[in-house]
């Protein structure tokens, strides 16, 4: 496989090694392993081999080029990115704003550390994101520069708003600080999740590695309102609806309280404890965004758009509903 280096972001944080290569590099379990073992992988400039280590934001992964991948695979196929052209959905778009259904695994915008690692290879070098697709979803995208308002997480489906102007971008942005923007997301949880407004001051490191809540009230405000929608045996489907938007809030709030998303590693224990345990076979998170309701920044008219779950997460609920005994 060609070298890579991959400057680790806000959304691989407290993730083990292991799965991050996984996902960047679209590669099994055995071929992860098989990539550690031939010191393939390095950390900081430092060869790593444990697929449990916990990265932080900010730091330099490096994929050493090896020749052949592991396991006798090309490079090309170890390497190959889904087409997400066709998966993107335009929901709504005029002369200033874009509705985009994401599709899970496509990030929203190139970060600022990659960004400033890479700059102009970026686009070589690293992954598409969504904004650098759109263009070719519709091609009346291409006139003008697109300006991603608010970030969805990679593994997080569903709507969106990107601005295609200054004073739309401006405006939009006012409306998300003045939590004037509504958004609600559909969540499968294991354990019994209940009706509940969650509100908590949200750090860079609860005290184990991991973003969360602060028990000294240092960071950022983060209110969460949480509905059942139905209940599944050991597992429920919920709605979150956001006062805030903070970084993985929905997922930290959900983990913390002891219900984690289904499929979550990472905000899936308690403070020190262990990880909950996940019979439901997820392999993302299951959280997507489903409503977006927000007031147009030129017409200023109130505006919602709806998004169905994804194939993956309707799939899972159905089979929850027909074995709640799981």
């Amino acid at each position: 496989m060609a070298h890579r280096r991959i400057t680790l972001s806000a959304q691989h944080d407290g993730q083990p090694l292991g799965k991050v290569l996984a996902a960047e590099l679209h590669l099994d379990r055995r071929r992860v392993q098989q990539f550690l073992r031939s010191a393939a992988v390095r950390l900081n400039g430092l060869v790593c081999r444990q697929a449990g280590q916990r990265v932080r934001a900010g730091e330099c992964l490096e994929i050493i080029d090896t020749g052949p991948s592991p396991g006798g695979a090309s490079s090309q196929a170890s390497t190959a990115q889904p087409s997400f052209d066709t998966m993107i959905r335009i929901v709504d778009c005029d002369d200033h704003i874009v509705i985009v259904d994401k599709p899970a695994g496509l990030t929203t915008v190139r970060h600022a550390a990659e960004t400033r690692a890479f700059g102009a290879r970026a686009q070589r070098y690293l992954p598409p994101t969504l904004v650098d697709l759109l263009p070719r979803t519709l091609p009346e995208l291409r006139r003008g520069r697109l300006r991603a308002v608010h970030r969805l997480d990679k593994e997080t489906s569903g709507l969106l708003v990107v601005a295609r102007t200054a004073e739309a971008e401006r405006e939009l942005g006012r409306q998300f600080r003045a939590h004037a923007v509504t958004r609600t997301y559909l969540a499968l949880v294991r354990g019994q999740a209940k009706d509940e407004r969650i509100e908590s001051w949200l750090a860079a490191d609860r005290g184990d590695g991991r973003r969360g809540s602060s028990s000294h009230g240092r960071g950022q405000r983060a209110v969460t309102y949480v509905r059942v929608v139905e209940r599944l045996g050991p597992f429920t489907l919920v709605e979150c609806r956001l006062e805030t938007g903070r970084t993985h809030q929905v997922r930290i709030h959900l983990g913390e309280r002891g219900t984690p998303l289904c499929g979550e590693r990472v905000y899936d224990r308690p403070l020190h404890g262990p990880p909950v345990p996940d019979p439901s076979g997820a392999q993302r998170p299951m959280l997507h965004a489903a409503t977006l309701g927000l007031i147009h920044p030129a017409t200023k008219q109130r505006l919602t758009w709806t998004s169905t779950m994804p194939a993956d997460m309707a799939a899972l609920l159905q089979r929850l509903r027909s074995a709640p005994s799981i």
